[in-house]
C-alpha cells in the first residue's frame, strides 16, 4: 500500500437493508431481505449477467458484528477511507436502523462514517407498483426537524464520523422535496453551533444539472446521472440501446452499454459550486424490477478503471479535505451496483480502486 496521500477520499454509500424487519415481512413475506431479489434473479437476455452471487462474504446478515468488521476491513484495504450509511428518518420513525445502531453503540468496526438522510417516500416502484405506498416521507415542521438533529447529535460527535474542514460531512437524498429546505439548513447549522460543532458541511444529491447547492442552503452536490433515477435534460436524447425499451413486446428490461454511458456518468452540467463525483462499478436493478428494469450492460473492471480515472481528474484541484469521490455502491447487490466481491469479477473492482487511489 502506499505511504503518499490518496488520489481522493474515497466514501462508499452503504445500504443497510440486509437484515429481516417487521415492515418488510409484513409487504414482501416474512424473512425477506435485499437477498431475496438476489437470489431469484434470472438472466434476461443473452449475455445477461444475472444472478450475482457473493463471493468472499457471501450471504450475509448485517445482525451479526463480525460482517460489519469484515467488511470495513476490506474497505480499509482498498483504499476506500469511509461508509456512507442510508439513514431512514420518516419524522421520528426510522427503518433499517439496527447495523448503524449497532456500530456506533459498540464501537465496532473502528472504521470512519457518515451519513445520508435517504429521503425517499418508499413505494413499490420497483415492483411495478408505484401507486403503493409503503411508507410515506412527510415534514411535520421544525419540531421534527430538530428531533432529527438531536438523534444524529450521537453520530456527529463521534470519533470517526468523517468531517470536511473540521464539519461533519452529512448527506441528503432528495433535498429538493424538503419545504423551505434553505431555512431548514440554517437551522440544522444553528443547532450544531449550539451543540458545540463547527457547524455542518451538507451535500445535496442532485440528479438536476441545474441544481446549484449554496442556493439551497447546501455546500455542495453529488452528480447522480444514470438513467434509473430521474432523468435531466441531457439524458433526453436516446443512446444507442442494445436491447429494445421495456414497452418491448418481449418483455426485456431497458439495457444501455456501460462503456458507451460513460461520459454521461460524470457531467456536471451548468452547476455552480462543488459537484462531487458518484462513480458506479454497474447497475442492474433487474432482480427487484424484472422485466421494468434498467440494466448498464458489459461492465468490467477495466471500464470501470477509466469511470474511476475521470472522477479523480473532477477533483484533482480541490483541497485534500474537499477532494471527494462518492463510490455508488459498497453492496447494492440487488441493483446490481456493488464492489463487494462476487464469483465472476472477485476483488478486480476493489483493486482497480486501490491501483488508481493509493
Amino acid at each position: 500500500m502506499s505511504l503518499t496521500t490518496p488520489a481522493a477520499r474515497a466514501i462508499a454509500f452503504y445500504l443497510p437493508q440486509f437484515h429481516p424487519i417487521p415492515e418488510n415481512d409484513e409487504w414482501w413475506g416474512k424473512g425477506f431481505t435485499e437477498w431475496t431479489n438476489v437470489a431469484k434473479a434470472k438472466p434476461m437476455f443473452r449475455g445477461h449477467y444475472q444472478p450475482h452471487i457473493p463471493a468472499d462474504l457471501g450471504f450475509y446478515d448485517l445482525r451479526v458484528p463480525e460482517t460489519r468488521i469484515a467488511q470495513a476491513e476490506m474497505a480499509r484495504e482498498y483504499g476506500i477511507e469511509a461508509f456512507c450509511y442510508y439513514h431512514y428518518w420518516f419524522a421520528g420513525k426510522r427503518l433499517l436502523e439496527r447495523p448503524f445502531a449497532e456500530v456506533l453503540e459498540s464501537g465496532k468496526p473502528d472504521f470512519p462514517f457518515c451519513l445520508c438522510w435517504a429521503n425517499q417516500t418508499w413505494t413499490g416502484i420497483w415492483h411495478g407498483a408505484p401507486e403503493r405506498i409503503l411508507i410515506e416521507q412527510t415534514y411535520p415542521g421544525y419540531d421534527d426537524h430538530r428531533e432529527h438533529f438531536r438523534f444524529l447529535l450521537k453520530a456527529f460527535t463521534d470519533q470517526r464520523y468523517v468531517t470536511v474542514d473540521g464539519k461533519p460531512l452529512f448527506l441528503v437524498f432528495m433535498p429538493s422535496e424538503i419545504p423551505e429546505v434553505e431555512k431548514v439548513t440554517d437551522f440544522w447549522r444553528e443547532l450544531s453551533i449550539d451543540a458545540g460543532l463547527n457547524g455542518l458541511y451538507l451535500v445535496g444529491t442532485s440528479y438536476d444539472t441545474n441544481w446549484v447547492p449554496r442556493e439551497h442552503g447546501f455546500d455542495a452536490s453529488v452528480a447522480v446521472r444514470h438513467p434509473a433515477l430521474r432523468q435531466p435534460i441531457s439524458w433526453r436524447r436516446p443512446i444507442k440501446r442494445i436491447v429494445r425499451n421495456l414497452e418491448d413486446k418481449m418483455g426485456k428490461p431497458t439495457v444501455y452499454s456501460y462503456k458507451k454511458i460513460l461520459p454521461k456518468l460524470l457531467e456536471n452540467g451548468v452547476a455552480d459550486g462543488i459537484v462531487y463525483p458518484s462513480v458506479i462499478p454497474n447497475w442492474d436493478n433487474t432482480p427487484r424490477s424484472g422485466k421494468n428494469g434498467l440494466v448498464l450492460h458489459d461492465s468490467n473492471p477495466e471500464a470501470f478503471r477509466k469511470h474511476f480515472r475521470m472522477a479523480l481528474e473532477k477533483v484533482r484541484n480541490l483541497p485534500h479535505e474537499q477532494k471527494i469521490v462518492f463510490l455508488k455502491s459498497w453492496n447494492e447487490w440487488a441493483e446490481g451496483n456493488h464492489l463487494e466481491p462476487d464469483l465472476r469479477f472477485g476483488k478486480s473492482y476493489l483493486q482497480v480502486l486501490r491501483d488508481e487511489i493509493l
